[in-house]
């Protein structure tokens, strides 16, 4: 391919991931326009729609899903994960549209997007190729009849017409603007402006030699390629690229044999126009049942071909340029919130009546709002503050005048007279006056001695204009009842005001008893305000405030440090199940969070029975099935509350079993024949030397075996018996670390999983259990969880898929919130309800200038993954330094790297911080005695 000047080639595709290299100036092979993709078969459409209908069999009788749950798991033998995600995407689906499409039922669907403009979706599960057929002679037919280009795309299950404020429509209708005996010939010339087309075209120029592929012994480049194509579409089919301007109806397509090879490829092959055919018969012939919805936001269904890629698209707008751009999705829709859809919130209807009715301060005010209103009944005036009074002084001054309809005395203003006197010729005036010479109302008029006359239809049409944009929803006998006039006269006013855009028609009141009528604009504001009201989130921060506010919620902030031992909980709380090399907890992770840190704090927390430490994760190993041993510092080891400990083990990959040398399988041995064991215990059990006992256990601690009753013997084991010195920082307060084998107490086995149920509904209910536990555990540990977040948490972390479900349930239950709390990243985003208000106080803060220095080792480690930039490998020796939630230097295997430019003073401050392996250097760098330094780790 090419970008810019340059040539470059495509080497490797490894997971999202692509690399290139210098081409060299080769000419580049990939097209750079437009493509297709192939559509699925009819046979599987078939299936697709068939399945459709089972369940929504199973959904009509059982909205909860619980029987088509079964039937797919029992009967079709598709997996209970599976399944379940399906059931909930179709139950919500259903709920929404209260059916769900298939070959026999078809469903329109329509709502407003973020700008004012609607989207309508057309769901149709015939395949691609029809759906494309079908999609680009309905976008013909909108262009014609409403003289206004659209975007569509299309997918197999879907396909989108982008409208605008100029198309206003009843939804049934759309089913008949095409016929089956006309519906080729429009298809032929809606698809000579379609990118497939063109497509076609050079492929079939290319089969056929008459494009050369090959100028002067070299490939010819695309792009050159591409300018050919068109020299030759332009000598035997001039219409096709020629100006719009100097075209008079359509365009006539030459008998030539390439013209009709592209043409016949197009209809046949990209498209199928016999289906086309068949269907719409189908539906002229009521075979097919037509369902008509219009919805506040876009349904479950609809949101595939709203994010539809470029290959679906019927025209040639690029992806930035879109209108389904516009469309805000909700993150998920239960069943229950999809059933809402459809209902428009009563309070944004009063909202927005109490909003477009007129709210005069004084007689002119009243006068300029009768102006665009057109009348005010005797009742109205009554009922407005004042509104007697001004009408009587606007009366005597010629201004107004109480006319005698057949429905009532209206108030109406003289530059609005003559188009009531074009419906009421000889209807009283009090007073008599006059209409000015020259009126402002638009419509279709005629000057006759210096009045306006109108037609009755155009003078019925703008007075009820006026009225829709003052009343918001409104049924037609209440237009009828105030005017006086016969149904079939106002209906056919409220007809054409929405041939040409102005209003719509449906049921927007809650419990509407009969179709109402509404200016597009009020109901496009119904909609925002029934969405907002909906949504209720926050403004998203930056990812560099989010991290900021995790600095602050993880404790590792100057000024959200924890002190004493009463801390240790809530700190590995926090931690709870995320791995770390077993060197880095009490030198980078708890001491960051702890003022003073102890270690005596964390073995009192163990042997009191509250904290546990083990290793998770499986066992590697070697080809001959021998374990893979690593040292016991950079071990992965997980500190747990002992009391969720089941939960972890469940869920933690199980791994072949690992065979342990000789000596230690003596130490296994001995802790199965006597059980849990102190160190004297063993020494005399397995007539070891201590020193080899050592060695053992910290093979079995490896892998993953066994474990101590106090973190003391995982201490213990980090640093041979010979180097043993008090621990680090122990000089300050004159202590020294319990670094002996002594103060480990006892060593038992590991229990993976601890006690499980037997039954399935139990087995079951613990594996949901140990789930929603670890989702707990995460909004814990970050406040705001998100998929790309836990990208750095261990394998036994479950899929993003089941943590949703929780999340969902969590969230429908009040107990956290959904939302966009994050910018920047997609996906669903669900918060604990403590950390929104403190996201936003950390937007609020100013920034401090403060260096925050971290382990490689620690959960916060996330440059590369919330912040753009490299990633640091999670070593314990390994720093990274914030500021301000920025990410500014990295130090990894002894060298530093700077991510910001930063002045000298500061440059030199950072790379303190990170030689020195520990302080967080405030900005003003003054010394740690003056108490701006605050040590974050030891």
């Amino acid at each position: 391919f090419q970008l810019g000047n340059a040539s470059w080639q495509i080497t490797q595709v490894v997971a999202g991931t692509v690399r290139v290299r210098d081409a060299h100036g080769a000419p580049p092979t990939i097209p750079f326009w437009l493509g297709e993709a192939p559509g699925r078969s009819d046979e599987l459409s078939a299936a697709v729609s068939r399945l459709r209908g089972e369940m929504a069999a199973h959904l009509a009788t059982d909205p909860a899903g619980e029987r088509a749950l079964r039937w797919l798991v029992d009967e079709i033998g598709i997996g209970a994960p599976a399944a379940e995600q399906l059931v909930e995407y179709l139950a919500a689906a259903h709920a929404a549209l209260e059916c769900l499409p298939t070959h026999d039922t078809i469903v329109l669907e329509r709502f407003f997007d973020e700008v004012g403009g609607m989207q309508l979706v057309v769901h149709s599960p015939f395949g691609s190729r029809i759906n494309r057929a079908w999609g680009l002679a309905l976008r013909k037919r909108f262009c014609r009849k409403f003289n206004f280009e659209l975007q569509a795309a299309a997918t197999e299950d879907n396909i989108v017409l982008s409208l605008t404020t100029a198309h206003s429509f009843e939804l049934s209708e759309v089913t008949r603007y095409l016929h089956s005996a006309t519906v080729r010939p429009i298809l032929v010339q809606a698809m000579l402006d379609a990118p497939m087309f063109v497509t076609r075209w050079r492929w079939v120029i290319g089969i056929a030699l008459a494009l050369p592929r090959f100028r002067g012994g070299r490939k010819v480049p695309p792009q050159l390629a591409r300018m050919g194509a068109e020299d030759l579409i332009a000598a035997v089919f001039p219409d096709q690229i020629a100006c719009a301007e100097n075209l008079v109806g359509e365009r006539e397509v030459p008998d030539h044999p390439l013209v009709r090879q592209t043409i016949g490829d197009c209809l046949h092959e990209a498209m199928d126009i016999a289906g086309l055919e068949r269907l719409l018969s189908r539906i002229e012939a009521g075979e097919i049942r037509v369902v008509a919805c219009d919805l506040t936001e876009p349904s479950p269904l609809a949101v595939e071909v709203l994010g539809a890629r470029p290959y679906a698209y019927l025209d040639d707008a690029p992806l930035e340029e879109r209108r389904t751009q516009a469309v805000m999705t909700r993150r998920w829709l239960s069943p229950e919130q999809a059933s809402e859809l459809g209902r428009l919130d009563a309070e944004a209807i009063a909202r927005v009546r109490a909003e477009a009715w007129p709210d005069a301060a004084n007689p002119d005010e009243l006068h300029d709002a009768m102006l665009w209103l057109g009348f005010v009944t005797a009742a109205e005036a009554r009922a407005g503050p004042g509104w007697n009074d001004w009408l009587s002084a606007l009366a005597r001054d010629k201004r107004a005048a109480l006319l005698d309809a057949p429905g009532g005395g209206l108030w109406i203003t003289a530059e609005r007279l003559p188009q009531f006197r074009a419906l009421w010729p000889t209807a009283r005036l009090d007073p008599p006056i006059t209409a000015p010479a020259a009126s402002p109302s638009p419509g279709r008029q005629e000057a006759e001695g210096g009045e306006v006359a109108w037609s009755r239809e155009a003078a019925l049409a703008e007075i009820l204009r006026g009225r829709l944009e003052g009343s918001g929803p409104v049924a037609q006998d209440a237009l009828d009842a105030c005017l006086g006039l016969t149904p079939s006269e106002v209906a056919a006013a409220l007809f054409a005001l929405e041939a040409e855009g102005f209003a719509m028609r449906g049921r927007f009141t809650p419990e509407a008893a009969a179709e109402e009528w509404c200016e597009r604009r009020l109901l496009a504001r119904i909609h925002h305000y029934t969405v907002k009201r909906l949504r209720a989130e926050i403004e998203p921060v930056a990812a560099r405030d989010f991290l900021r506010f995790l600095l602050g919620w993880q404790r590792l902030a100057p000024d959200a440090r924890m002190q004493g031992p009463e801390a240790v909980d809530v700190v590995v709380g926090q931690l709870e199940g995320f791995e770390a090399p077993a060197g880095a907890w009490e030198t980078e992770l708890l001491p960051a969070r702890l003022v003073d840190y102890e270690p005596q704090w964390l073995d009192d927390r163990c042997l009191a029975g509250q904290i546990a430490w083990t290793r998770l994760r499986p066992r590697t190993m070697r080809g001959n099935g021998e374990a893979r041993l690593t040292p016991v510092r950079t071990t992965p080891i997980t500190l747990l509350m002992r009391r969720h400990a089941a939960f972890w083990g469940s869920l933690s990959p199980q791994a072949e079993s690992a065979q342990p040398s000789p000596r230690a399988q003596a130490v296994v041995e001995c802790i199965r024949r006597h059980g849990a064991s102190f160190f004297d215990e063993l020494v005399e059990g397995t007539g070891l030397l201590r020193s080899q006992l050592e060695e053992g256990l910290a093979e079995l601690v490896a892998l993953g075996l066994v474990s101590s009753d106090s973190f003391g013997g995982l201490r213990a084991l980090l640093v041979p018996s010979a180097e043993r010195r008090p621990f680090p920082g122990a000089h300050r307060r004159r202590r020294t670390a319990p670094h002996g084998m002594e103060a480990a107490g006892r060593w038992a086995l590991a229990r993976r999983s601890g006690a499980h149920p037997t039954g399935e509904p139990e087995r079951k209910a613990f594996a949901q259990a140990s789930v929603e536990h670890v989702a707990h555990t995460l909004l814990r540990r970050y406040g705001v969880v998100f998929w790309r977040l836990i990208e750095r948490e261990a394998a036994w972390v479950p899929p993003w898929r089941d943590l949703l479900r929780v999340y969902r349930r969590l969230e429908s239950r009040g107990e956290i919130r959904g939302g966009r709390f994050v910018a920047g990243f997609s996906g669903e985003q669900f918060a604990l309800p403590e950390a929104v208000g403190m996201l936003r106080e950390a937007r609020r803060q100013q920034p401090s200038g403060d260096f925050i220095s971290l382990s490689g080792a620690d959960p916060l480690n996330l440059v590369g993954i919330l912040t753009p930039g490299p990633r640091l490998a999670a070593l314990t020796g390994n720093r990274l330094l914030y500021r301000d939630g920025v990410p500014v230097a990295l130090l990894a295997a002894g060298e530093v790297e700077l991510l910001e430019t930063l002045e000298a003073a500061d440059e030199w401050q950072a790379r303190k911080a990170l030689l020195r392996a520990g302080p967080t250097l405030s900005a003003d760098r003054e010394p740690a005695a003056s108490g701006k330094v605050a040590a974050s780790t030891p």
